[in-house]
């Protein structure tokens, strides 16, 4: 499969899983949140991915990916201890969603490099990792995932002043 070894066809497949996962999870739920099945399918997906992420070195040693990888790793930390204790006080459950979120931008980055790279077969759309196209990708994703962070912590609010108010008084006008 284009060049892939037998851990990069499994790499591969685990990401494409967790992706899925993670836009069915956006879709339903407008988070991914360890509590919910999608969102333990995206998060062992996601571990998955990144661990056997660190036994691919397609392009020599320890690089970018792998420190993505490792930074992967530390925020779905962050938003796993933000989920499950209060340790962050009042902006756990932000951080949690917002974290979550954030890996999932960090499967699309790679994902569109090694997409556009490879495929179609004998004539990628770009000719390597550093086209400045990729870069205009990155930057709009990342502009993607401010808007949907925006609107997800838009919602955590309103849903923190629905639970704060006293049953059967109305929301203020």
């Amino acid at each position: 499969m284009n060049g892939l070894t037998p851990l990069g066809v499994f790499h591969t497949a685990v990401s494409l899983v967790a992706v899925v996962a993670g836009l069915m999870a956006f879709f339903r739920d407008k988070e991914i949140l360890l509590k919910t099945r999608l969102g333990k399918v995206y998060v062992i997906a996601t571990l998955i991915t990144c661990l056997t992420g660190f036994g691919i070195f397609a392009h020599g040693g320890f690089g970018k990916p792998h420190a993505l990888g490792v930074i992967t790793l530390l925020v779905l930390l962050l938003a796993a201890v933000a989920g499950y204790t209060r340790w962050l006080g009042r902006a756990s459950p932000y951080v949690e969603t917002v974290s979550y979120s954030a890996t999932f931008l960090f499967h699309m980055i790679p994902g569109i490099t090694e997409t556009t790279t490879r495929l179609p077969l004998g004539a990628p759309l770009l000719p390597n990792a550093e086209a400045p196209e990729l870069q205009a990708a990155a930057g709009v994703m990342f502009v993607l995932f401010l808007i949907g962070a925006a609107l997800q912590v838009r919602r955590l609010r309103a849903r923190q002043a629905r639970q704060a108010r006293p049953a059967g008084h109305p929301a203020p006008a």
